[in-house]
């Protein structure tokens, strides 16, 4: 009788160190704005899309978190609006260089940059999403 109850005790505890771990975790995937000031990332996905060989999109933060990169051809900036733990991209604009072969994979860029309504990293990698589904995931460089 004893034993059931010391293993009973025992896998309580475990459920409690399993959903306190979990609970953790899920801290560990927020966006923290001020920890991006003067970072560089890379695309190196784009939801739906083949990313063009010969060209790279980039995303940088200033220190006063402007923003500005590459979109393949062009370049482009905007601002990082950041309310209630919520960060969206806004004002995008870019120059109008057109460049057909990278034409339709910037274009999806710029809107996906306009549309994404927050931000998280994971394992290290920035994402962009518009509400559950993400639509651009960056690698950081140096």
């Amino acid at each position: 009788m004893i034993t059931t109850v010391k293993n009973h005790q025992t896998m309580k505890n475990l459920l409690i160190c399993g959903i306190l771990l979990c609970f953790l975790s899920s801290c560990l995937n927020k966006f923290a704005p001020e920890t991006m000031k003067n970072t560089k990332w890379e695309l190196t996905e784009m939801t739906g899309k083949t990313l063009p060989a010969d060209a790279k999109a980039t995303l940088n933060f200033s220190d006063s978190l402007g923003v500005n990169g590459k979109s393949f051809c062009n370049s482009y900036g905007g601002e990082l609006d950041i309310k209630n733990d919520q960060a969206r991209i806004k004002n995008v604009f870019s120059t109008k260089m057109f460049c057909e072969a990278t034409a339709a994979a910037e274009n999806a860029f710029l809107t996906a940059l306009n549309e994404t309504d927050h931000a998280k990293l994971v394992n290290g990698k920035l994402q962009l999403l518009k509400g559950e589904q993400t639509l651009l995931i960056f690698s950081k460089i140096n």
